[in-house]
């Protein structure tokens, strides 16, 4: 297992030859995630913004082409700060906004962790050791299967903390600070057997979601999730998790974490212009209805798709109901 921050792809070709298909695959389109960037086009017409993102362009001699953003040379970061607002998120912070949200479910604080300011100023943490104790009306079962959601995430810092952001640190497993993290913490402390583990930890992942505009980012993302419940089995059972196990989790991370345009909640540039035909054959070009006016549900362009595990599909029976993001939300 590499305990780095960056995660090869070469590494998940080898060990789980189907997982890293998975991860590269869109639920809505049926088709795998793209670019959605020209940070790679020098590479050539394969790495074009509409282009897919195939295992081949990612492996082999291009297993460094795809890395996290720490690694990534300066230039790149600011042109990609200046053009999408990519930034830095420290684990700090995203640990002490993730404890507002804790501190308000739990009606109490420091239930995971305590922050600290040191010395010399850098902010930080220091884990609580003690079992979580849950409030009277709530179980930890209610926690795991509360839907949590990192819009625009990134790389999802907020969602799993394999390393800070800033410094590409590595963050042992007892020491992390993430959503998904913490309901795994809760998993551990909770089950004892495997059986009992993987379905409680499947429950975890269904509850759990985050998008991304960039096909990168959204690739290390996935990555970094599918790692950390690899990560968390091992430091609970002292072993990896069959790959069967691994698959199904990858399946579920595949439509929790998807790639959109969040304003407009349809896959990246996706919108288009009409065309339609006028008295004596003239044509007419219209833009999308939802782009004109800003309504996020008159868009034309394809809305993105997730699944609501807790009901399944009548007439496939398959589990978890596919449902388009945008009907989720509150009109």
């Amino acid at each position: 297992m590499n305990l780095e921050a960056d995660i090869l792809e070469n590494e998940i070709l080898i060990n789980y030859p189907k997982v890293l298909e998975t991860l590269l695959f869109d639920q809505t389109s049926k088709k795998n995630i793209f670019w959605a960037t020209d940070n790679y086009k020098v590479l050539g017409n394969e790495y074009s913004f509409f282009s897919y993102i195939l295992p081949e362009l990612i492996t082999g001699k291009n297993g460094n082409v795809i890395m996290p953003r720490v690694k990534k040379d300066k230039q790149t970061q600011q042109t990609r700060s200046k053009n999408m607002a990519e930034v830095f998120t420290p684990s700090w912070l995203c640990n002490s906004q993730n404890n507002l949200i804790d501190n308000k479910w739990f009606n109490s604080e420091n239930n995971f962790n305590f922050e600290l300011i040191e010395d010399n100023g850098l902010r930080t943490w220091r884990t609580n050791d003690k079992k979580i104790v849950f409030p009277e009306n709530k179980s930890w079962e209610n926690y795991i299967s509360e839907n949590r959601l990192e819009i625009a995430c990134g790389e999802a810092p907020y969602v799993v903390s394999r390393y800070d952001s800033t410094t590409g640190d590595f963050i042992p497993v007892g020491n992390r600070i993430g959503i998904l993290d913490r309901k795994l913490r809760v998993v551990n402390e909770n089950c004892e057997t495997k059986e009992e583990w993987l379905n409680a930890s499947e429950k975890a992942f269904n509850h759990t979601y985050a998008y991304e505009w960039q096909g990168d980012s959204l690739l290390l993302s996935r990555e970094a999730m599918l790692y950390t419940f690899i990560e968390n089995y091992s430091y609970k059972f002292g072993e990896l998790p069959l790959i069967d196990s691994i698959e199904n989790i990858a399946y579920i991370i595949s439509w929790n974490v998807w790639q959109m345009d969040g304003i407009k909640c349809v896959i990246p540039n996706s919108c288009k212009f009409e065309s339609i035909a006028q008295l004596f054959g003239d044509v007419i070009k219209t833009e999308c209805i939802g782009c004109k006016t800003n309504n996020v549900r008159k868009h034309n362009g394809t809305y993105s798709y997730i699944k609501d595990w807790n009901n399944k599909n009548t007439n496939s029976g398959e589990k978890g109901l596919k449902i388009r993001f945008i009907d989720t939300l509150k009109r």
